[in-house]
């Protein structure tokens, strides 16, 4: 197990490393204000009038970066840094959740498999630390001599597998909803020259953190699964 936490420490840290960048852009961004004079509550209103999406409502949500879109009840949350200002990063936050809505409207394949993974992962993570815990009292620990150590090595592989097929699934759906984000900004003038500029890096680096949870959760997979196929040798 040494092996795996050296993995996961290595990727915490990039990952705290593209957290901070982040926030530092959203916070870079947030200090210049709109030509257009739009607060995230209202780009997000326009973006979805302009693709004749009416049945989305959108609400403000507590804390900073926790803005989402919620296929279930069709409500983009927006966290009071966004919907209440008006600035290049508040419209890039705001209109990369309406893409999500977009892509819900559109019935875009990637949105549909990750929704109906949720309730896959919510198990597979609680299946996870029963099995950690599970370790740590000396269950499971005989890996190389086959037989349960085996069989406890296939099931955390396949708790991991499907962890990792999550967040390898929430890579284009989060892609497509920037871009759709960008290209309604541009298309609109909402945006425009170094105002683009800015939107774009906001999102940029807010996808780099989930590349970074992606890269991090195929390690932990596939360290695993050669854990599982070493142990049957």
């Amino acid at each position: 197990m040494g092996g795996y936490f050296l993995v996961m420490g290595f990727f915490s840290l990039i990952g705290m490393l593209m957290s901070n960048k982040l926030k530092s852009t959203f916070n870079k961004f947030s200090q210049y204000r709109l030509s257009k004079g739009l607060s995230g509550k209202e780009v997000a209103e326009e973006m979805l009038d302009y693709y004749g999406i009416h049945d989305v409502k959108v609400v403000p949500a507590r804390g900073m970066l926790t803005d989402h879109y919620n296929p279930k009840t069709k409500v983009i949350a927006l966290s009071e840094p966004v919907y209440n200002q008006r600035t290049i990063a508040a419209s890039a936050v705001a209109a990369h959740e309406c893409g999500h809505a977009i892509q819900h409207a559109d019935n875009y394949p990637m949105l549909g498999m990750r929704s109906s993974l949720v309730p896959l992962v919510q198990v597979s993570s609680k299946a996870q630390q029963f099995l950690f815990m599970a370790t740590m009292f000396g269950f499971g620990m005989s890996v190389n001599s086959g037989g349960s150590g085996s069989i406890f090595l296939l099931l955390i592989t396949v708790t991991f597998g499907v962890t990792c097929l999550f967040a390898l699934v929430t890579l284009p759906v989060e892609f497509d909803a920037s871009r759709r984000a960008l290209a309604y900004l541009e298309n609109t003038g909402i945006t425009q020259g170094a105002e683009y500029e800015g939107a774009r890096k906001s999102l940029w680096w807010a996808a780099m953190t989930y590349v970074v949870n992606a890269l991090a959760s195929l390690a932990a997979f596939l360290y695993f699964l050669m854990k599982y196929m070493n142990s049957r040798n």
